[in-house]
């Protein structure tokens, strides 16, 4: 069981949950939001075949996928990193996703390779392969180069070499608190790939993306196929292509905001009396701010500048929130102070043994005022 803990003096018991719960960062309309990035764009065309650039492929799936999306799924906000042909710094991708507080972040690229046979749909979470010579390696190699097109790349990815397979070991050293929701949604998008759009399977691997260095919430990359293959290049460059692609993803992504709903409806937080009434009556707002492998003592310093600091357990981590309150305005003020150390820090809400969305929290506490 994951039991949220009491560090300081705090007026609300911990919250228990009962399994392993992906973050979830609604935005304030209660709403999942979701973060489209269409890879390479403006000057960076990614991958060519004669007249046909990636930058183009991966903008009309992205579009399509997402206007899929906003038609069907009214809970659901999506935001892109690019609509048009502009370029986009690989980390100001993450840093979009990041301040939205997304729940999940998608990169959309095409593939390509010097064989030109090689065919087939992939997609990936982070981390490293073992084999350092792979495809994979390889694959990442070559998208982690449009850094080389950013001013002063150096100062934003840590001496990042993108010519040298040796820096993917900034990689290696990473813990990863979302990589069961990453995995889940790739393995969701793999199979709709397959067998919706009918694609030959490449698999799901893990490898050293930069796009997905940085995002703070499950991520994947997907490669929609090669345009290096000519017979590949001309369906994917097609509207039938486009069409049969983006329904793939919107079915996929379907399947994993299914998933995701599930396992917030089995939270089951427990509370103890509020003044006058029972927390059973009220909406509990905390700001979420840090996640760690290992638990802080204490007496910490960097536990000490937040009101009623608490952590729960989720995921091999250790997640800290603070400022329990059945005020949600002043849960802003809190969430406002904090971000000026912790800037992804976000509210959630617990109603009932369940966790809620923002908007359906502020519902309730109107009611019971």
């Amino acid at each position: 069981m994951n039991k949220i803990r009491k560090i300081s003096g705090v007026i609300i018991a911990a919250v228990c949950l009962a399994l392993a719960l992906p973050v979830s960062a609604v935005d304030k309309d209660g709403k999942f939001v979701l973060v489209i990035d269409a890879g390479h764009g403006g000057k960076d065309p990614g991958a060519v075949n004669g007249k046909n650039q990636e930058k183009s492929i991966n903008l009309n799936v992205a579009l399509r996928m997402g206007k899929l999306i906003e038609e069907n799924c009214k809970d659901v906000k999506v935001i892109y990193t690019r609509k048009t042909d502009v370029f986009v710094e690989l980390y100001k991708r993450a840093d979009i996703a990041n301040k939205a507080g997304a729940d999940m972040f998608i990169s959309v690229h095409t593939n390509s390779a010097k064989n030109k046979s090689a065919n087939g749909a992939e997609t990936y979470l982070l981390g490293v392969e073992e084999n350092r010579t792979s495809a994979n390696l390889n694959a990442a190699l070559e998208e982690n180069k449009a850094i080389l097109l950013e001013n002063d790349y150096e100062a934003h990815y840590e001496g990042y070499d993108p010519n040298s397979p040796e820096s993917m070991i900034i990689f290696e050293f990473m813990q990863n608190e979302y990589q069961k929701e990453s995995l889940k949604m790739a393995t969701f998008t793999q199979n709709q790939m397959v067998n919706s759009a009918k694609r030959p399977d490449r698999g799901v691997h893990q490898a050293g993306y930069l796009v997905l260095w940085k995002s703070t919430m499950p991520s994947i990359l997907i490669e929609l196929g090669f345009i290096s293959n000519d017979a590949e290049c001309k369906y994917l460059v097609s509207q039938k292509g486009v069409d049969e692609m983006s329904q793939s993803l919107y079915n996929a992504f379907g399947e994993y905001l299914d998933y995701h709903n599930k396992l917030l409806e089995k939270a089951v937080p427990t509370a103890q009396a509020i003044g006058n009434k029972s927390a059973e009556d009220l909406a509990v707002y905390k700001v979420q701010f840090m996640s760690l492998k290992n638990p802080l003592k204490n007496n910490d310093k960097k536990l000490k500048a937040y009101p009623n600091v608490d952590y729960y357990q989720e995921g091999g981590m250790y997640k800290y929130t603070c400022g329990d309150t059945t005020d949600y305005e002043e849960i802003q003020k809190t969430k406002k102070e904090v971000q000026k150390k912790h800037k992804d820090a976000f509210v959630i809400a617990v109603y009932k043994g369940e966790r809620i969305t923002v908007k359906k929290a502020q519902e309730i506490s109107s009611k019971n005022k």
